[in-house]
């Protein structure tokens, strides 16, 4: 999965935006009512300055648009808001039970952090935001008393991080994340959304910014990942996720976010294992087993946990938790049920069973009756699985993954019960693994000859055949349908070699009325055993190999 950008998240969070005051005014706001319970006085005379004083704000935006902004002005904006921070600090320190003594400056300090938002515009000078340390005095405001200048600071770095922004200048954005991540900025972040109210918009607009500024730094920078899930990002997310509150753009966020931290990295699958994070997972989306999604961004947030799951299950410690939390019986539930989550259940399945990792997981589908399941989806592709009226391959390929992984890993009583399903009703399901094999076998051949008479058009004109072009060239043959071909040949080889003579001579019978060949089926399994392990050990690859290679002998 390729990392996520503001999809469904950003289309709820744009549905809510009503326009309201800016920011400036809801920080008076918040200390005129401040004033109110603190004093216990008449702060009518404190409200009347607040207001003169964002009139005069107003006034001198107006007056201050369209003025040039350069590496001098930038300099005096770090200036002035490096003293508005001090002088600020200073009268709270000194008053601190009083807010009108320190009101005018949480003003000015507001102010001065939204001009602010005009170096987002130039890049190339966030060098002079760490230079004159003003990143170190933003990171420090993240933990400032009143809430608003905290957030009113995510505000600002949200915008200074924009994808967008970082990639006009690699060199400003590489120094503003270095500074960032120096100053624990996403341990700070996250001790920030612990203390809002999410009931609050102001603060929940917070919170949704904060998790926009780790997107950005974490597309920008991937390798940031295990940092940021163990400065308490990880644990936090689990806890917004499993919060009983309705749904709305935060939690969508949340398990974007979530999935961006799981993938390729097995440090961050490892801490979510530790939390429980599992369980979390599987809370969540037990959601689903009996109920599609109530909208499209809550399909999408259920899809993103579905993708957090797949990619924990890539840890073998975390299959183990997946089993003993009863993961296998919620997905077994999800093909049952025939809901939404049906087509994301099969891929979790998959996941959770491939390899000799996947073993214990393999027994148990078994004995929670899971064949009765998946052999009706091995037969037919339901009617919803179906894309613009083509058979779904992803489907196919799930399926068949599970009945391979089945095939490689049961023992005893469990094999026994799954062969004899090849053997139910006549061997119905033996005519359809050859049905589905002439088929991808037609549409693998068709992109190979279209991409043999590329190369010869490329060698005609003296161009070189790299190592980039086969790869690109072997990723069309996966595109055709290579990979579930291959998945299929391996099948037919595994019950040939079952000992049931009634599968060998039936898949030897079609292969002989539809002019197949044996040959063509070694060697589209020999390929998938040279590519098999990846990822595992060197002793299970060699072992695996030589076990596949021998069954082609008796095939």
């Amino acid at each position: 999965m390729e990392i996520a950008c503001l999809t469904g998240a950003k289309r709820l969070r744009d549905d809510d935006d009503d326009g309201d005051d800016p920011r400036s005014k809801k920080v008076g706001r918040d200390l005129a009512r401040r004033l109110e319970r603190d004093d216990g006085e008449d702060p009518s005379s404190d409200r009347k300055r607040i207001l003169e004083k964002l009139m005069d704000d107003d006034e001198d935006a107006d007056d201050q648009e369209g003025e040039p902004v350069d590496e001098s002005s930038v300099k005096k904006m770090i200036l002035t808001f490096e003293k508005r921070s001090y002088k600020n600090q200073e009268l709270r320190i000194k008053f601190p039970d009083t807010p009108g003594r320190f009101m005018e400056t949480e003003l000015d300090l507001n102010d001065i952090i939204q001009e602010m938002h005009v170096i987002a515009t130039m890049p190339d000078l966030y060098h002079l935001l760490v230079e004159l340390n003003a990143v170190h005095s933003l990171l420090g405001l993240l933990s400032h008393e009143n809430t608003d200048i905290a957030i009113a600071v995510v505000d600002l770095l949200q915008e200074l991080t924009d994808i967008d922004t970082l990639h006009e200048s690699e060199e400003g954005a590489e120094v503003l994340i270095d500074s960032l991540l120096e100053g624990q900025v996403v341990a700070l972040l996250v001790q920030n959304m612990e203390r809002l109210d999410e009931q609050v918009k102001e603060e929940a607009d917070g919170v949704y910014n904060t998790l926009a500024i780790i997107e950005n730094m974490a597309e920008f920078r991937p390798g940031l990942c295990t940092e940021a899930a163990q400065q308490g990002l990880m644990q936090w997310l689990l806890k917004r996720l499993k919060a009983k509150i309705p749904f709305d753009a935060n939690k969508l966020y949340c398990s974007e976010i979530l999935a961006i931290l799981l993938q390729n990295n097995d440090s961050t699958r490892e801490l979510l294992g530790e939390l429980d994070g599992i369980d979390v997972l599987l809370q969540q989306l037990s959601v689903f087993k009996r109920h599609n999604p109530a909208t499209a961004e809550e399909q999408e947030m259920m899809e993103n946990l579905f993708d957090a799951l797949c990619s924990c299950l890539m840890l073998a410690a975390n299959q183990d938790r997946f089993l003993r939390g009863e993961g296998l019986q919620l997905m077994n539930l999800m093909l049952r049920e025939k809901k939404m989550s049906r087509t994301s259940a099969l891929k979790v399945l998959d996941h959770g069973m491939i390899g000799p990792e996947g073993s214990d997981d393999c027994h148990k589908f078994v004995d929670i009756l899971g064949l009765r399941n998946i052999f009706p989806l091995f037969m037919k592709t339901p009617k919803k699985m179906r894309k613009a009226g083509t058979v779904d391959k992803e489907h196919e390929e799930h399926v068949c993954s599970i009945i391979a992984s089945c095939l490689r890993n049961l023992k005893a009583q469990q094999r026994t019960r799954l062969l004899s399903k090849f053997t139910e009703n006549d061997c119905e399901k033996v005519d359809r693994l050859m049905e589905l094999h002439f088929k991808y076998l037609e549409a693998v051949q068709l992109a190979d000859k279209r991409i043999e008479g590329e190369k010869h058009d490329m060698v005609k004109r003296g161009e070189i055949l790299d190592d980039v072009m086969e790869d690109e060239f072997y990723l069309r043959r996966q595109d055709a349908g290579l990979f579930v071909l291959q998945l299929l040949c391996y099948i037919m080889v595994e019950i040939s070699n079952s000992g049931i003579s009634q599968l060998q001579q039936r898949v030897h019978q079609i292969l002989n009325l539809r002019g197949g060949s044996v040959k063509v089926v070694r060697h589209i399994t020999r390929e998938y055993a040279e590519n098999i392990g990846d990822g595992k050990s060197e002793e299970f690859k060699e072992s695996e190999q030589k076990r596949i290679m021998d069954q082609l002998e008796n095939f």
